[in-house]
C-alpha cells in the first residue's frame, strides 16, 4: 500500500489537539433533521416502511413539495459528512502515528451491528449498515494514492448514473406497475398489528426492504470519497479558502440542483430513481454551500443554531430517536395517530416534523450540558475502546 498524506497538503480543518470544527455540527445537524423531512412521511403514511414501496412517497402539492427540497438530498449531505469524519479520523491516526485502518475495522463493524439492529426492531430504510460497508472500502482506499482514489470516485458516479439512468428508462418505458395502493394487510400491520408482528414482516422482507444501499451502493462510494476531498481541499475551514468553496458549491448546487429537481419531481413517479438518486446529490452540495454561508454570517448563535450544533455532535443518538418517537407516535403500537389522522391532510405531518425537531434540538442541548457525547455515541466509544 501507498500512503500519501505526507505528500498532501492539509488544510488547519482541525487543530493539532483534534476539536471539532463548528460548521460540520451545524451541517450533521442539519442533515439528521433534514432526513427526517423525509422519512415522516414513510413513518406517517398507510403500510409505513413497506407502503412506501408501493405507493411512492410524494402524492400532494405539500408532500411533493418536501420532497422536492429534502428526498435524497440530505441523505446526500449526511453521506458526505460521514465521508468528511472518515478522512478526519484518518488524519489524526497518520498524526499519532497509528496503523490505518487499524481498529476503524471494528468501529465500521459495530456500525453495522447497530444498524442491523435499528433496521431490525425500528426502522426498515436505515442507512447505517449501508454506511458501514462502504466505510470499511474507504477507508482501505484511503491508503492509495490521490490519483487511485480520483479514479474510483469518478468510476463510482459513472456506474451509479448509468444504472439509474437504464432504471428510470425501463420505469419510463413500461409504467412504474403499481396503482398507487398500499396492500390492506400491511396497512393493517402497522395500524393495528404487534410489535412482534411488525419485525417479523421486515425479517420476511428483509431482501426487498434492503434494496436502497445495494442500489445507491457506488452512490454511497462516490460520496464519501467527495466528503474526502472537500476536507482535504479545506471546504470546512472559517479562512477565506472554505469561504470560497462553499460560495462555488452555493452558486453551482442550487442554482444548478434545484431547477433539476424540480423538473425530475414533476416528470412523475417514473423519475423517482432519478429524483432520489441522481439529481438530489447535486442539490446536497448546495445546501452545504448555503448552510455553510449562513454559518460565517452569523456572530451571536441563538437557539436555532445552538440546537443544529447539539444534534450535530450526538448525529447517531439522534437519528435513532427521531425515527423511535415516529414509531411510537404513528404506529399502533404506540399513540398510531398515522390511521387517526389518515384524512386530516398533511399539515399534521408537518407539524409532527418541526415538533420532533424542536424535542431533538432542546434535548441534544440539555445532554450535552451534563455529557460529553450523545447515549449511543458513548456506548460505542465504551465497547471500542482498547
Amino acid at each position: 500500500m501507498t500512503h500519501t498524506d505526507a505528500r498532501v497538503p492539509q488544510k488547519p480543518q482541525v487543530t493539532p489537539t483534534g476539536s471539532r470544527l463548528p460548521l460540520l455540527d451545524v451541517l450533521r445537524g442539519a442533515a439528521i433533521l433534514g432526513t427526517l423531512m423525509t422519512n415522516v412521511w414513510i413513518f406517517t403514511g398507510p403500510g409505513a416502511e413497506w407502503g412506501a414501496l408501493q405507493s411512492g412517497m410524494s402524492t400532494g402539492a405539500v408532500e411533493g413539495t418536501f420532497g422536492v427540497l429534502a428526498n435524497g438530498k440530505f441523505l446526500s449531505l449526511l453521506t458526505i459528512l460521514f465521508g468528511v469524519g472518515l478522512a478526519i479520523q484518518y488524519a489524526s491516526a497518520q498524526r499519532r502515528g497509528q496503523p490505518w485502518p487499524g481498529r476503524y475495522r471494528w468501529r465500521a463493524l459495530f456500525l453495522f451491528a447497530e444498524g442491523t439492529v435499528h433496521f431490525v426492531l425500528v426502522f426498515a430504510w436505515d442507512v447505517l449498515m449501508g454506511y458501514a460497508v462502504t466505510a470499511l472500502l474507504v477507508a482501505r482506499l484511503l491508503t492509495r494514492s490521490e490519483r487511485a482514489q480520483r479514479r474510483v470516485m469518478w468510476w463510482a458516479a459513472g456506474i451509479h448514473l448509468t444504472v439509474i439512468g437504464l432504471l428510470t428508462a425501463a420505469m419510463a418505458l413500461a409504467g412504474d406497475g403499481t396503482d398507487g395502493t398500499v396492500s390492506p394487510e400491511v396497512a393493517d400491520l402497522y395500524a393495528h398489528g404487534g410489535y412482534p408482528d411488525q419485525i417479523a414482516f421486515r425479517l420476511e422482507n428483509a431482501l426487498a426492504l434492503r434494496m436502497e444501499p445495494v442500489l445507491a451502493f457506488f452512490l454511497l462510494l462516490f460520496l464519501f470519497l467527495l466528503g474526502v476531498r472537500l476536507f482535504r481541499a479545506g471546504a470546512f475551514g472559517a479562512d477565506g479558502t472554505g469561504r470560497r468553496l462553499r460560495g462555488r458549491l452555493l452558486k453551482w448546487g442550487i442554482g444548478l440542483g434545484l431547477p433539476l429537481n424540480v423538473v425530475a419531481a414533476l416528470a412523475g413517479p417514473d423519475f423517482l430513481l432519478l429524483a432520489r438518486y441522481g439529481t438530489a446529490p447535486l442539490l446536497a452540495l448546495g445546501y452545504l454551500g448555503l448552510i455553510g454561508a449562513v454559518v460565517d454570517r452569523v456572530r451571536r448563535p441563538g437557539p436555532l443554531m445552538r440546537g443544529l450544533t447539539a444534534v450535530g455532535r450526538t448525529a447517531l443518538s439522534g437519528y435513532v430517536l427521531q425515527n423511535v418517537l415516529c414509531v411510537l407516535i404513528s404506529y399502533g403500537i404506540g399513540l398510531g395517530l398515522a390511521e387517526r389522522f389518515a384524512d386530516a391532510g398533511p399539515w399534521w405531518v408537518v407539524g409532527l416534523w418541526v415538533a420532533i425537531c424542536a424535542v431533538l434540538m432542546a434535548g441534544a442541548t440539555l445532554w450535552l450540558r451534563r455529557f460529553s457525547a450523545g447515549p449511543l455515541e458513548s456506548v460505542q466509544k465504551w465497547a471500542l475502546r482498547p
